[in-house]
């Protein structure tokens, strides 16, 4: 997994979160601008790491209603790369102390927020002050209270703000769900749900606290989470949880390896690992009354297929999950409809995994409000 496993440039922790303080330019012009038929969508990349290098960039090139209009970056090196490699205008191209000149430009409509974990609200925020819709990789923010922050935005700007939860449009994540509401198997029972990798580069910004927010459960663990929720269509009222570091000078802010259980209403209970540790943890199995079914593979980038009890397959072709992603965001700000994974489905996640550290931390039961 090249762009879970290696680092994303390592962005500048002088970033300043202070608003911009131009007058606001609304979204409402940007809409309007969309509406244009046949237009595509221009989108901005805020943060050339090694998921828009290696997954978003080309993944937009294989878009239908969106294109690459503008990049957000504090290397000069990466903007002349970019600006050569993709025919970037020069006047789209930001620094992250300039995005609130954004609002005077019409090629830009939506922009995918990139950056680490920590820094998630403050390039929303100037991009909803900037007039433009957002699409923010997860997990959304590191605290419920950014989380709101960025909601709040751009609501007050009349943008749409969605998280990037990719498998929401992977054809066999999707079949599991029709398996589950279906009840193909009867009433669901337990969900085992599982994602790891061996971390690499010490230095890298997903082992600095405070640019992630947490270890692999703030990395990856929010896959398995997300599995288990949008799997029992539900969302969990209680967790447990302990978190173990076995290498103390690598991992010395945050966890190694995190595991948890849940309980969801009906009786669900669902039972999760998340590590930094090891590799090939990919996979979450459905247990349900009169059968199972399963992905292993489950959260890839491509090659994502599964088993059930009965002896059938899961096994739809793979698509770039990126482009479905970007199209559907796209067209539900050009047919002003709402988005399947808005900012208030990032914040329940965050809600969750800060549960899920405050029982490791505790070693309690900890009710989910």
């Amino acid at each position: 997994m090249q762009a879970l496993s290696s680092t994303r440039r390592e962005f500048l922790k002088t970033s300043t979160i202070a608003a911009a303080s131009l007058p606001f330019v609304g979204a409402l012009s940007s809409c309007a601008r969309a509406e244009e038929p046949g237009r595509k969508l221009g989108f901005a990349l805020a943060g050339l790491g090694s998921l828009s290098t290696y997954q978003i960039a080309p993944a937009l090139q294989k878009t239908k209603s969106c294109k690459l209009a503008g990049i957000v970056t504090g290397t000069p090196a990466k903007a002349e790369h970019w600006k050569a490699q993709y025919g970037i205008p020069e006047k789209n191209i930001y620094s992250y102390n300039t995005m609130e000149k954004m609002a005077d430009n019409p090629d830009i409509d939506v922009v995918y927020v990139v950056t680490p974990n920590a820094l998630h609200a403050e390039h929303t925020i100037k991009a909803a002050k900037a007039g433009k819709h957002v699409l923010c990789e997860k997990p959304m923010e590191v605290s419920t209270e950014k989380c709101q922050q960025m909601i709040d935005a751009c609501k007050k700007a009349g943008g749409q703000l969605a998280v990037g939860y990719r498998l929401h449009f992977e054809p066999n994540n999707l079949e599991c769900v029709r398996l589950a509401r279906e009840k193909v198997f009867g009433n669901l029972k337990l969900i085992q749900a599982d994602f790891g990798f061996r971390i690499g580069d010490p230095n890298q910004w997903r082992l600095d606290h405070a640019l992630s927010g947490g270890g692999p459960l703030m990395d990856v663990g929010i896959y398995a989470l997300q599995a288990t929720r949008y799997l029992s269509g539900a969302e969990p009222v209680c967790v447990s949880a302990i978190t173990t570091v076995t290498d103390p000078a690598k991992f010395k802010d945050l966890e190694e390896s995190v595991a948890w259980q849940m309980k969801f209403p009906g009786g669900i209970l669902a039972s999760c690992t998340s590590t930094y540790n090891f590799n090939d943890m990919d996979r979450y199995k459905v247990f349900a009354e009169n059968g199972w079914f399963e992905l292993e593979p489950a959260y890839l980038y491509d090659g994502i297929r599964g088993r059930r009890s009965d002896g059938g397959q899961i096994h739809f072709p793979s698509i770039d999950q990126f482009a479905a992603q970007m199209d559907d965001f796209a067209q539900c700000i050009l047919n002003n409809q709402p988005t399947k994974v808005p900012g208030e489905e990032g914040l329940r996640d965050v809600r969750i995994m800060m549960a899920i550290y405050e029982a490791a931390r505790t070693g309690m039961n900890v009710k989910i409000g």
